[in-house]
């Protein structure tokens, strides 16, 4: 990278450091004329076990209650467990048993990016940046009528949240309604955006570096905030959801070599891995039908 488009790049991040969290703290919420989380569900009161988890998997409770995410709930008609779900680096996230009001609640069918759209999108660019939202769903506010019905219980009491939790069924749905509002009109041309991943594309450098400031700026605007460890900036070839892109086109993702299948469960496994990058194989039917024989 040539030394004046470097000193471009670092001097854009100082410039817009604020919409980088580095904790929960850091995080204003987006703008709520962007978006609400809403639930559609009936009000029911509804019985709960009381069991409520070890306290080890409620810890992390304190660090919501002290960033604001959290509020006190009395007389709460639904009520939840907490569940802890481990993540990729071995750490454990604090969730919410909401199977009860996500069933009572009607599916949202806002439509996901389409991932083989999105990925023919990303190709032939010279230069990538990859960006995450920090704990991205956190960053919506609930609709203030809704508020009670994530209520959860606790050894301390029951606690509901301002913020949209992780687990409630539509959550998805609304975090990308969320990020097509924000890039609508620069989706499919400067930045692809799958949920909380965001992807800035481009076929020069001073491009690359105006396409991210334009980026920035609605980022700042509507108080997104990114999570710093999980963003890349200014790559020429890198995996995205399963691929791997790059100026030439796209390419499989060698690392998801799979050993030798020797059950009929990691037959029916792999035939599923195979429908994903079907695209690449031809005469695929022909193929598959050996691999069925071993049915």
């Amino acid at each position: 990278m040539p030394l004046y488009l470097r000193q471009s790049l670092v001097e854009l991040l100082k410039e817009y450091t604020d919409i980088f969290a580095w904790s929960y703290r850091d995080m204003p919420s987006l703008d709520t004329t962007i978006v609400e989380h809403r639930l559609r569900s009936s009000p029911s009161i509804v019985e709960k076990d009381e069991a409520r988890g070890s306290l080890k998997n409620q810890r992390g409770g304190g660090k919501q209650w002290n960033a604001g995410f959290l509020v006190v709930a009395e007389y709460p008609q639904w009520v939840a467990n907490i569940v802890p779900v481990p993540k990729k680096d071995g750490k454990v996230r604090m969730c919410i048993d909401y199977e009860d009001l996500n069933r009572a609640s009607p599916k949202d069918n806002f439509p996901l990016s389409h991932i083989d759209m999105l990925v023919d999108n990303a190709t032939q660019h010279a230069f990538y940046s990859f960006m995450d939202g920090f704990f991205g769903y956190n960053q919506i506010r609930m609709a203030p009528e809704d508020k009670e019905k994530t209520t959860f219980i606790t050894t301390w009491g029951t606690f509901s949240y301002k913020v949209m939790p992780y687990g409630l069924k539509n959550a998805g749905a609304t975090y990308q309604r969320a990020m097509v509002t924000l890039f609508h009109d620069i989706m499919h041309k400067e930045v692809e955006v799958y949920v909380d991943n965001m992807i800035a594309k481009s076929r020069t450098l001073d491009q690359h570096v105006n396409d991210l400031r334009k980026l920035f700026e609605r980022l700042r605007k509507y108080k997104l905030r990114l999570n710093p460890a999980k963003c890349i900036f200014v790559v020429k070839i890198r995996k995205l959801l399963g691929f791997i892109v790059n100026e030439m086109g796209i390419e499989v993702d060698l690392d998801k070599t799979m050993p030798t299948l020797k059950t009929k469960t990691e037959v029916r496994g792999f035939l599923r891995r195979v429908n994903y990058i079907s695209r690449f194989i031809s005469q695929l039917t022909a193929t598959y039908s050996s691999i069925f024989k071993l049915l």
